[in-house]
């Protein structure tokens, strides 16, 4: 296991609670966000927070941040978070690849005070975006990571380094596969 801390983008929980890791079928995934928070290794930003309270029509996503990951949302209004979102934005506007609505989009949005954060932290910044180098309508959060060094990852890479999401549920499963006769049928 690494000593590595990721800060976590909003893609990273409403896609894990709308598609692969749904509170009813995978619930030891969100423990394992939970104990890796209090062990101060996984974190996230108050202005995710803030996007997700805008723009998540998921309550029950943010009944479960309110109740057990509160206390990983960071604050962004530090010195060396500020120096480093105001370095992402003299990079974004000297970027000719962007167009202005993309650039525009980058200074208004969680995403460049994420990387922001990531940058001056030292974290791991967790993503579902990929880099793609010819983009010009959006600035995506790996391109403005690549030129500052900021090292970036999905959840599954994510939890990889974190050990997997716990042993428990590799007993589990076991168990499940040994009821159901060595793993052979459904």
């Amino acid at each position: 296991m690494g000593t590595r801390v990721y800060v976590l983008d909003t893609n990273v929980l409403i896609n894990a609670k709308r598609d692969y890791d749904a509170f009813d079928l995978v619930p030891e995934f969100w423990n394992c966000l939970i104990r890796h928070a209090d062990a101060g290794r996984v974190k996230s930003i108050d202005r995710i927070k803030r996007e997700l309270e805008r723009g998540s029509p998921d309550h029950e996503l943010l009944v479960w941040v309110n109740n057990h990951f509160l206390h990983a949302f960071q604050r962004t209004d530090e010195t060396d978070i500020i120096a480093a979102y105001g370095a992402l934005m003299k990079w974004s506007r000297n970027q000719k690849q962007f167009f202005d609505a993309a650039k525009a989009e980058f200074a208004q949005k969680a995403d460049a005070w994420l990387a922001a954060y990531a940058m001056a932290k030292r974290c791991v910044l967790v993503t579902h975006e990929v880099f793609e180098p010819n983009i010009k309508r959006k600035i995506k959060i790996p391109n403005a990571c690549q030129p500052f060094g900021v090292p970036y990852v999905n959840t599954f890479e994510m939890l990889r380094d974190l050990g997997g999401i716990d042993e428990q549920v590799a007993a589990t499963s076991t168990k499940l596969l040994n009821k159901r006769g060595n793993g052979h049928g459904c």
